[in-house]
């Protein structure tokens, strides 16, 4: 965290000075502390809450736990434990081949089943990095809790390499006295390691690289959307009023839902109803290093009266970044009782999950609102592939009876950022779109990982099937394979092709 920060919590001001009292620690350890404060704990008290449960089926812990056994083998001398958390903080693995290690981390209960996020532990090596999604290194004396400063720990975040989300950490736990200069490093490595794996056992997709350089987009005038209205169904409607009424009543508003289930397109076109021609900002948090500069590039726009900002995905910002924030829209923390909370009514923030939003930024919210799934209101699929063939050709673009059919039919995982790209990739190659213009992911009813072969398969599979006038005999046939084999193979991908009216 910079050290020059130029919003920070008012309770800084009063807090700093017995913090930094404490500890020689930095000003990212220094904002740890006073988080664990707020949460009510004491240095003397530590009790991780405990869960009987730990998902041990999930790509995370099946990549994780392979790369720390491992490192437990090069590392058999050595007294260091290996752990495994989710996102959440809850220890889903850990390794070590030092008994004495091992029997002090289950006195502290550092053990599998018990969450150790700041909120549970305290300051610590995987609570911070999770916190702040950056590596971290919490040697002795810097953790919070007294029982905790035995240890020195080294903690990286592992990001979901196909959305960029946090999945977890790897983190590395050893003695305090003990050297830790090599400890960041391999922590850091095990991580790396972690992500690549989890790419490798995935479908095959490309990962969405993290948003860093995109600092935000300016949407003026009337967004495409207003300027072609649609008709779209009550769910989505009704959305936009509640988040209409929210906004002017002056209130914060988070709206929630999937991803890409349109929350930044709510928010402008519920702006665009109570104040038509305002500029609308939409800012998206870039990697931590680099959040300083992205917020000082776009606060001062919160002062102008026809200026709404959208901030998205605030679930991703760290705790420290979070706490800026929530000062800036609160105002200076000796203003006037008349003047707190200045920029509530010019601000709009997105996440995927309420119950992830920091809680800096949920004590200002005044209403929440729900962008619902695409495959909630499968009416609007049709409108919604009309209005994005007809904006990427510049015309109108048809869609077939059994095309319309396999489109409304579809679960539409990732919502109408998917439903977007279909219909893009489809209208770039035809002005009637027909099944074989489809993608083999809208004939898939369950979807599941797949090694590069059976995605290979399965694709050649559903190109047969969709050829105009194809029995499945004849596809059969064209692939070189028996009835009673393309039979068991549609079955084995849960591959459901709309039969053609006509």
């Amino acid at each position: 965290m910079d050290q020059d920060r130029k919003w920070a919590p008012a309770a800084w001001y009063e807090d700093e000075a017995s913090v930094a009292g404490t500890a020689a620690l930095t000003p990212r350890l220094q904002a740890s502390w006073l988080r664990s404060r707020r949460y009510g704990l004491t240095p003397e008290d530590l009790q991780p809450v405990f869960t009987g449960s730990v998902d041990t089926g999930c790509l995370l812990y099946e990549c994780g736990h392979e790369v720390l056994q491992g490192l437990k083998d090069t590392l058999a001398n050595e007294p260091v434990s290996m752990m495994l958390t989710g996102s959440d903080g809850l220890v889903l693995s850990r390794l070590c081949s030092d008994s004495s290690v091992s029997r002090s981390l289950d006195r502290v209960h550092l053990a599998p089943g018990f969450y150790f996020s700041e909120r549970n532990a305290g300051t610590n090596g995987m609570g911070l990095a999770l916190a702040d999604r950056a590596p971290t290194l919490v040697r002795a004396e810097e953790h919070y809790c007294t029982s905790l400063r035995q240890y020195t720990c080294a903690a990286v975040p592992v990001l979901d390499p196909l959305t960029g989300e946090l999945a977890g950490s790897i983190n590395l736990t050893t003695w305090s006295d003990s050297s830790s200069k090599l400890l960041l490093a391999l922590a850091q490595a095990a991580a790396g390691n972690t992500a690549a794996l989890m790419l490798a056992r995935t479908t095959g997709r490309k990962p969405r690289p993290a948003p860093r350089g995109e600092v935000y987009q300016v949407f003026t005038g009337r967004t495409e959307a207003e300027s072609e209205p649609l008709d779209l169904s009550a769910r989505w409607t009704d959305a936009v009023g509640q988040a209409g009424t929210a906004m002017a009543e002056g209130r914060l508003l988070a709206v929630v839902g999937e991803p890409g289930a349109g929350k930044s397109t709510l928010a402008s076109l519920a702006r665009r109803r109570i104040r038509a021609r305002e500029r609308i900002l939409c800012v998206r948090p870039p990697l931590a290093d680099d959040i300083t500069t992205w917020m000082r590039l776009w606060a001062p726009e919160l002062a102008k009266d026809d200026t709404c900002v959208i901030v998205t995905g605030v679930h991703t910002l760290p705790e420290w970044a979070a706490e800026d924030l929530a000062e800036l829209l609160s105002g200076p923390p000796h203003g006037h009782a008349a003047d707190r909370h200045p920029y509530l009514h010019s601000c709009v923030i997105t996440t995927e999950d309420y119950t992830r939003v920091p809680q800096a930024l949920r004590t200002l919210i005044g209403g929440v609102v729900e962008a619902p799934a695409l495959r909630s209101r499968p009416e609007d699929v049709l409108p919604l592939a009309d209005h994005f063939a007809r904006r990427f050709r510049g015309r109108p673009v048809s869609f077939s009876p059994a095309a319309a059919r396999a489109l409304s039919d579809f679960h539409w995982p990732e919502n109408t950022r998917q439903l977007q790209r279909v219909v893009r990739d489809a209208a770039s190659r035809t002005d009637v779109v027909d099944l074989r213009h489809l993608p083999a992911e809208i004939f898939v009813g369950t979807p599941r990982r797949l090694s590069r072969m059976q995605a290979l398969e399965r694709d050649e599979i559903v190109r047969c099937l969709t050829e105009p006038d194809t029995t499945v005999a004849q596809a059969a046939e064209a692939l070189g394979i028996s009835r009673a084999t393309i039979y068991r193979k549609i079955t084995q991908y849960d591959i459901v092709v709309p039969t053609r009216t006509r």
